[in-house]
């Protein structure tokens, strides 16, 4: 096969590839960091590598998280339909855009934007599962009739982002209790949750009380 279709995807220079790659142990670092000027608010863009996933996840943040006991989380898995073309398919678009502007409101927060397209199954094949949704499929049965497990994100490196920002102990924006047990597990205090609540659609009804019902969500 091609090395070009087996290497990791990030665009790297080859002395800090050969770095990540040989490694030992998991390795988070920041890449990159800028202002960022939002229609919500004013906030500070930080880009991380790591050779793990080798997927270049970022962070919003916004203000002096070092002055904050408990800083306002919000660990957000791309979704490209949702986020960037607006699909009523999901609340994602519509999750991000709440915990952005209510960070914008806030002194302080955060939100990891997670290179974790289709709850970890990647772009292709959440289209995938939407083809089958559309033929009357859940959105769990969908991901388990590919071959893949209901979700499949890790939050080993999104912790370890946390900890590089100096971040150690939470309020987690979600309403999927299986962030805070996976942060949790990597070493995160989670000491509370702030629901996120998005009113239904006619097209993510559905969905959402798949969400609920299949995946513990607490909507």
């Amino acid at each position: 096969m091609p090395s070009h279709l087996t290497a990791p995807p990030l665009a790297l220079t080859p002395s800090t590839r050969a770095r990540l790659e040989a490694a030992d142990g998991l390795l988070v670092e920041k890449f990159a960091e800028a202002a960022l000027p939002t229609k919500h608010g004013d906030f500070r863009i930080v880009a991380f590598i790591n050779n793990l996933d080798f997927k270049e996840h970022v962070a919003l943040v916004r203000g002096d998280l070092a002055a904050q006991a408990i800083v306002p989380t919000r660990i957000h898995s791309e979704c490209v339909t949702g986020d960037v073309f607006g699909s009523l398919k999901c609340d994602c678009g519509e999750q991000l855009e709440h915990a952005q502007k209510e960070l914008g409101n806030s002194p302080a927060g955060v939100i990891l934007y997670m290179r974790q397209e289709g709850r970890g199954i990647g772009l292709a094949n959440k289209i995938k599962a939407y083809s089958l949704q559309d033929q009357g499929m859940d959105t769990v049965e969908a991901n388990l009739h590919l071959g893949f497990d209901d979700d499949l994100r890790d939050y080993t490196v999104a912790a370890e982002m946390l900890r590089l920002l100096g971040v150690d102990n939470i309020s987690l924006i979600t309403n999927n209790p299986r962030k805070a047990e996976g942060l949790r597990a990597n070493g995160i205090t989670v000491t509370e949750r702030q629901p996120l609540i998005i009113l239904p659609n006619p097209h993510n009804k559905d969905y959402l009380d798949t969400k609920r019902d299949k995946s513990g969500h607490l909507l």
